[in-house]
């Protein structure tokens, strides 16, 4: 479990930078220039390679017994995380409600995995990213100060990223076998 504790660690104090410390990400900018969105998106592949490959070598110990009917609250949770994420990217209605749309998917995605998971790793993957996702929305919270919400947008965009995400939600449910060894479908 210690390569995937690292990869969220990583994950963790990358995305840190600009919202707790963005005096340092100046800093780094300074010095790296255009490097510094490389090295960003390096380090971040690194801890997704090392979440991937940690979990895949974790063993699960049960911790607590999933809910009953997890993979159908899972599913209506997966479809709503991926439209939120999706939300984020451009305009939409979302956005006029929540402020961080995307860090708002990642918390979902996270109580969907917990409903269908009771086992260490998804405790430690789950549960770590949610609290990532929580401590990042304050820190920008705080950083940027009062909330605008923007204006209304043609419903059209709104109905276009939910067929977007009901597709990414069918393509994850094929792969997901094959990155986590884990069907999503297993009762």
């Amino acid at each position: 479990m210690d390569m995937l504790f690292a990869g969220i660690l990583l994950w963790s104090a990358v995305h840190y930078i600009p919202s707790l410390m963005p005096a340092l990400k100046v800093t780094l900018v300074e010095k790296l220039g255009n490097g510094y969105r490389g090295v960003f998106a390096l380090l971040i592949v690194a801890s997704i390679v090392l979440m991937v490959f940690g979990w895949q070598r974790a063993t699960p110990t049960p911790v607590y017994d999933p809910l009953p009917d997890a993979v159908q609250i899972t599913s209506v949770l997966m479809i709503i995380s991926f439209y939120l994420l999706g939300a984020a990217h451009g305009p939409s209605n979302v956005k006029r409600y929540i402020r961080h749309p995307m860090l708002t998917g990642v918390i979902v995605w996270g109580i969907a995995h917990l409903i269908a998971n009771g086992d260490s790793r998804s405790l430690l993957l789950f549960g770590g990213m949610m609290i990532w996702a929580v401590v990042e929305i304050l820190a920008i919270n705080k950083r940027d100060g009062a909330y605008v919400a923007p204006g209304a947008v043609p419903m059209k965009k709104d109905i276009i990223k939910f067929v977007a995400a009901l597709v990414l939600y069918t393509v994850v449910v094929f792969l997901h076998p094959y990155f986590t060894g884990v069907p999503v479908m297993a009762s």
